[in-house]
């Protein structure tokens, strides 16, 4: 908007803005009564079964806030797994070095960054169940150190607890008609799909938009995947509804990729023939707004026909092969991505179902593994060198919260995010506590003291700037109030514990930042290490599917995009480098996979054999004549293999066109093809 239509709307319009910005909508009140409600019930029912963790289950509630039923569902069935084999872990190490509480420390240490180490290379809802069976140790054993006989019962008292949470939660998400994730991820995958759409339109009609393009119109599908994986249990037929999401998300994928590829195909053709020029048109049309699932299915076939006659006289030039394979591949991609939506919203079995791997650095895994770990020892050496009372407590905080940094997107703004929440969080206990109960015994007004701070933390954390902050509030400040029966009154003990939770989070603090941190150009060195590495594989035959690799290097392409830096054109110079990489990987997965079953085919053994040995050699002339000879040998077999080898041959040529062009990049990384 302009400074002019600004003026012009005038002050009562900027008061509507700012109420429209201060003022919670009513979603978001909907949200932080159900989980009040449910914190309220779960801390009831914990009370009349008299568990004695009962705390846990009103945090394991706010753990388990989430906006989406199929969210919280999900984080649900992993906070219960994570639970139960942190709990088994604790008795196996209480018995084995219950008269040995070094031993016992440094056993859970190893423990925790080994589960820290496993979580970086899982995703969403997983990445945290592997997390949290690590910190579940400190809470079931290191919190009882000074008593290992009441171990046992602590693990069962958890477990306990955590069910409740987990059922309370269920219930009031489904009583109060939470909203389902599917709903939810529906109209942003349409907008994605339409956004991706545009993109090849313009591909196919100006030319390729640049690396920098994708990688925004990349950055804008990849979210979705968390959500994707959260739906399969929120209604029977949610496994297909998520299928659908995660076929669709691989295919805009692949539709932004192959959109490039022709219209870079095109670009090398200064005269396309009628067949050619049909199939850039049947491409163009598939991604035109009014194709509906009918016109799709017509054109591929029409497409697929194309592909056949263009191989049928075994003589047709290499560009205009890869031409009518990449038209295909667009029309595919627009199939697959719109049988995905439409899977997503009615339920029908979709066409594939994909997985979505992530992309994770072994060496990043390994740093937060090593920093955790690093973290825990020290301040634990800290805390028992000075005497202080209640140790116990403070280990299990820096615990639960450096596990929790390790699976979030930024740690350093998480670390930031719980330094400002903790106080918070402990000065809104410690006001419920000597405020508001003032001494009072008596749930109900508990469950009304408590509800003023839930409701203010559900709506910082539906704001993704202060997320973390409302997160923490949400978590600790039951933690720091203990609820229970008769309620405790000790200022002493509250004001130690809530020392103890302000200096974990400034340990978190100073930890992200001092213990062993990770630059941009680190990140971006580790990046394109694992990237060569897996290359190599590629090369070579090795490493997975396509469209596996599809996912990884879209997910590697998006945590590139965040780490590159420097100036403008630096940053385009790594980011087409990045891109060359992910193509060439692609390109080689698919020619093998496509070689792999051409093999039964007699007549095609030796060039078969002479095009695999030029992918693994890299040698782009080597190549370019492996994909001519399987031109000039297409031309004597029958459709179905003509198909076939219009794939392998695209990809052997697209693997010799990035080799050659970005081969002095390729000579740095010490990859075959230098």
């Amino acid at each position: 908007m302009s400074r002019s239509d600004a003026g012009a709307r005038g002050p009562g319009a900027h008061l509507l803005d700012a109420v429209d910005w201060w003022v919670p909508k009513p979603a978001a009140w909907a949200f932080a009564l159900r989980i009040w409600l449910a914190m309220m019930l779960a801390l009831y029912a914990a009370f009349w079964l008299q568990l004695d963790s009962a705390s846990s289950a009103v945090v394991g509630v706010a753990i388990l806030a989430q906006p989406k039923r199929g969210q919280a569902l999900s984080k649900a069935l992993y906070r219960f797994l994570g639970t139960l084999i942190g709990g088994a872990v604790a008795i196996f190490l209480m018995a084995l070095f219950a008269q040995d509480r070094v031993l016992l420390l440094v056993g859970f240490a190893v423990w925790l960054g080994l589960c820290v180490f496993v979580a970086q290379f899982l995703q969403d809802t997983r990445a945290y169940g592997a997390m949290l069976s690590g910190y579940t140790v400190a809470i079931i054993a290191v919190a009882h150190i000074d008593a290992p006989q009441t171990t046992f019962d602590a693990a069962v008292g958890r477990i306990a607890a955590i069910t409740v949470a987990v059922v309370t939660i269920t219930f009031i998400n489904d009583a109060l008609a939470s909203p389902s994730t599917w709903q939810g991820l529906r109209p942003r995958l349409a907008d994605a799909f339409a956004a991706a759409r545009r993109f090849a339109r313009e591909a196919l009609t100006r030319g390729d938009p640049g690396p920098e393009r994708t990688a925004a119109l990349i950055g804008t599908i990849a979210p979705m995947r968390g959500d994707a994986g959260a739906i399969a249990g929120e209604l029977d037929d949610g496994v297909h509804r998520a299928a659908g999401a995660r076929s669709a998300i691989a295919a805009l994928y692949v539709l932004a990729a192959a959109s490039r590829a022709l219209a870079a195909a095109m670009a090398r053709l200064p005269e396309p023939d009628r067949i050619v020029r049909e199939a850039h048109a049947l491409a163009l049309r598939s991604v035109s707004e009014g194709c509906s699932a009918d016109d799709l299915a017509r054109d591929g076939a029409r497409l697929r026909d194309l592909v056949d006659e263009g191989l049928g006289g075994g003589e047709r030039p290499l560009d205009e092969v890869m031409a009518l394979q990449r038209a295909l591949d667009v029309a595919n991609a627009a199939t697959f991505a719109e049988d995905g939506l439409r899977a997503l919203g009615d339920g029908h079995k979709p066409l594939r179902d994909v997985a979505l791997p992530t992309h994770r650095d072994f060496q990043v895994a390994l740093r937060a593994a090593f920093r955790v770990a690093i973290a825990f020892g020290l301040t634990a050496g800290f805390f028992v060198l000075a005497g202080l009372p209640q140790t116990s407590f403070a280990l299990v905080q820096v615990a639960a919260t450096c596990s929790l940094s390790s699976v979030t997107p930024d740690p350093k703004k998480f670390a930031l995010g719980v330094l400002m929440g903790m106080p918070l969080a402990a000065f809104c206990a410690g006001t419920i506590l000597f405020v508001v109960l003032n001494g009072n015994q008596g749930f109900p007004l508990l469950a009304i003291a408590m509800a003023p701070v839930v409701f203010l933390a559900c709506f910082l954390s539906l704001n993704p700037p202060t997320f973390t902050v409302g997160f923490i509030m949400l978590v600790f400040t039951p933690v720091m109030i203990a609820p229970e029966n008769p309620q405790s009154y000790d200022p002493q003990t509250f004001l130690m514990n809530a020392l103890l939770v302000v200096i974990a989070a400034v340990i978190l603090f100073l930890t992200v930042r001092l213990v062993l941190p990770i630059s941009p150009s680190q990140h971006r060195a580790f990046a394109l290490e694992e990237a060569r590495r897996d290359l190599a594989e590629a090369l070579a035959g090795e490493g997975g599917d396509a469209t596996t690799r599809t996912s990884l290097n879209a997910d590697r392409l998006v945590q590139f995009s965040a780490w590159n830096s420097g100036s403008g054109a630096v940053r385009r110079a790594s980011l087409h480098h990045a891109f060359a990489l992910a193509q060439l990987e692609a390109a080689a997965a698919r020619a093998h996979a496509q070689l792999r079953q051409l093999r039964h085919v007699g007549s095609l053994t030796g060039r078969i054999g002479r095009a695999r040995e030029a992918l693994a050699a890299g040698r782009s002339d080597a190549l370019d004549t492996a994909a001519a000879d399987l031109i000039r040998a297409a031309g004597g077999e029958g459709r179905e293999v003509r198909l076939m080898l219009a794939r392998a041959i695209t990809d052997l040529a697209t693997a010799a066109r990035v080799i050659g062009r970005h081969g002095r990049f390729f000579r740095r990384l010490s990859l075959p093809s230098s």
